[in-house]
């Protein structure tokens, strides 16, 4: 379990890319190629023993989970045993999302069940421009009920997509399905499942804005952009009306965690916010505490 009282930070937004039993699918690795110029960072992708020891180094506990985008891109997924394996051995300082491609309908919410019987599954991840869905689509609602049946909290990704940037036609990557509203009839639908939206969401911002006011399950997370980028009504929210609705999360391994809190000191939050978004708010989220 994790002691609240000996971690820093919570980062709720954390990749596995590499696999410790498979090789690196090709497809995965044009993404990773175009990823790495995009967001200047080195194309080596840490492992995920290697990442466990750099977080607990730094004594910030994290989220991490993979992406299945195997029906819209065909590349294969880590699994999530794997990844829920590790943070198994290491409850201290990691926690476990899963990810399972909207496309695989009821075989899919079969799938979720199954992971949640056997493995400290903790949420979800969706990345609908890469797993090529609209959010409300009915095809992904009986894995919605799965988690909604739990009470899990399920990230979406929300706004542009560093994944695809400079690649042909984005490497088929489809932004409009990144735009938040479109996660609305979710929040609707399935109250007592925590909506995490990633990222600033830009160009969309305001509407992420407007759903975590609006919605009470509705929750933004912070990663994929350095703070000193934010747009300025993020800060304005995040120090106001929002202060127990924002997350941080890095974007790990395209953005650490060091550089994320760093730029977040001089972003202009409160000094009494700073800790809700770093920790406290997660860990409520999360039932840690």
């Amino acid at each position: 379990m994790i002691d609240l009282a000996n971690i820093r930070a919570i980062d709720i937004h954390t990749h596995a890319e590499v696999s410790c039993h498979d090789p690196e699918d090709p497809v995965m690795g044009q993404f990773f190629d175009a990823a790495s110029r995009y967001f200047k960072t080195d194309r080596k992708r840490p492992t995920i023993p290697e990442t466990i020891a750099y977080y607990r180094e730094r004594q910030v506990a994290f989220v991490m989970f993979t992406v299945d985008i195997e029906s819209a891109f065909g590349a294969r997924r880590i699994r999530n045993e794997e990844i829920a394996e590790q943070a198994r051995a290491n409850s201290d300082i990691m926690i476990a999302f899963a990810s399972i491609d909207p496309h695989k309908g009821k075989m899919g919410a079969r799938e979720a069940r199954a992971l949640l019987a056997d493995y400290p599954i903790k949420g979800f991840k969706f990345h609908p421009p890469m797993q090529g869905f609209h959010p409300a689509d009915r095809m992904a609602y009986p894995l919605y009920e799965v988690i909604a049946e739990h009470k899990l909290p399920a990230i979406f990704h929300t706004g542009h997509s560093g994944m695809g940037t400079g690649m042909p036609g984005g490497g088929g990557v489809r932004l409009k399905y990144g735009q938040p509203m479109l996660v609305d009839d979710v929040a609707v639908d399935f109250p007592d499942m925590k909506i995490i939206l990633a990222h600033p969401s830009w160009p969309w911002t305001d509407e992420s804005l407007s759903m975590a006011l609006h919605k009470e399950n509705v929750f933004i997370d912070l990663s994929g952009w350095s703070p000193k980028y934010f747009p300025k009504q993020v800060v304005q929210y995040a120090n106001t009306q929002l202060k127990h609705k924002m997350l941080f999360g890095s974007d790990f391994p395209l953005i650490t965690p060091d550089k994320w809190i760093d730029s977040a000191k001089e972003a202009g939050f409160r000094e009494d916010v700073l800790p809700l978004i770093l920790k406290d708010n997660a860990a409520k989220l999360l039932r840690l505490g």
